[in-house]
């Protein structure tokens, strides 16, 4: 079973063209050991590594190359420190559609491995993801490429793409089937937020359809090194900020806005807040 089991709520994509590699439908397990030892008994995590190319990027890669598909794009340029990167190329593999990738500079080799082994080129650009200057003029580049007839950019922000962030969304619709009891809280890893604007854009959708009484609270867990989201959110401010990234997560290093503003909009009404952990935690 695929994501395109919730294809009412990802944004519309014809079935002739929904391109699926079986991602989706990932189980939630309780936790054993670091949920006792923080009080939390209930604790469970969703194991997104459960996706076809590793992590839940994958759903973001089957709605984005899907509508790629739809529109009659052939070129996929893209952005990546890591799992994005490597779901593209996956379902880019798949089809017709080309890959070409530029990476943040200390992206993990095994990663890079695997959007290679896929077909992809990738270009790693020193400073990109780490300096925000830098990050902006990569981002103004990719765009001009993007913007050519035959080309489309795929970055997991729903300021790029907001139609392939709609696949993350399912996250929230299998979550809400997964327990017999309502969730209370949802916490989520941050690098420009996207995953957490997804869940709850996700959870609202459920709302809104009557499916749900009530949102969980969703929160946004963010590195020290990293602080563009959390912090914000956590003072009261209405706004994310840009920073220079110092985390070593490469998966995490956006030192830019992308969804930030959205992420304090979205999800500060349904009871969540910001939180800032080492690299170390």
């Amino acid at each position: 079973m695929s994501i395109w089991k919730w294809a009412d709520y990802i944004d519309a994509v014809p079935a002739e063209h929904r391109i699926t590699l079986g991602e989706g439908n990932t189980p939630v397990v309780r936790s054993k050991k670091i949920g006792p030892q923080a009080g939390l008994n209930n604790l469970h995590f969703k194991l997104e590594i459960g996706n076809p190319a590793g992590s839940f990027k994958d759903r973001f890669g089957a709605a984005a190359i899907s509508h790629m598909l739809a529109n009659g794009k052939t070129e996929c340029i893209a952005t990546s420190s890591g799992n994005t990167g490597s779901a593209l190329a996956a379902y880019c593999a798949a089809t017709e559609v080309t890959c070409r990738i530029a990476i943040v500079e200390p992206a993990p080799e095994g990663k890079l491995k695997q959007m290679m082994a896929y077909g992809a080129d990738i270009y790693k650009v020193k400073k990109f993801g780490i300096d925000p200057e830098v990050t902006k003029d990569t981002f103004a580049i990719l765009q001009e490429f993007g913007a050519q007839p035959n080309a489309a950019i795929q970055v997991s922000s729903y300021i790029y793409s907001p139609a392939g962030m709609s696949g993350v969304e399912t996250i929230s619709f299998e979550l809400a089937e997964q327990f017999d009891k309502p969730v209370d809280h949802v916490f989520c890893q941050s690098g420009g937020g996207g995953l957490c604007l997804a869940i709850a854009r996700g959870y609202r959708k459920f709302v809104e359809a009557g499916k749900l009484k009530t949102s969980p609270a969703i929160h946004c867990v963010q590195p020290e090194g990293n602080d563009t989201i959390a912090g914000p959110f956590r003072s009261g401010a209405t706004e994310a900020q840009e920073v220079h990234c110092t985390t070593n997560i490469s998966g995490l290093q956006v030192a830019n806005v992308n969804d930030g503003h959205l992420v304090i909009e979205e999800c500060r009404p349904t009871g969540g807040t910001g939180h800032l952990v080492t690299d170390d935690f």
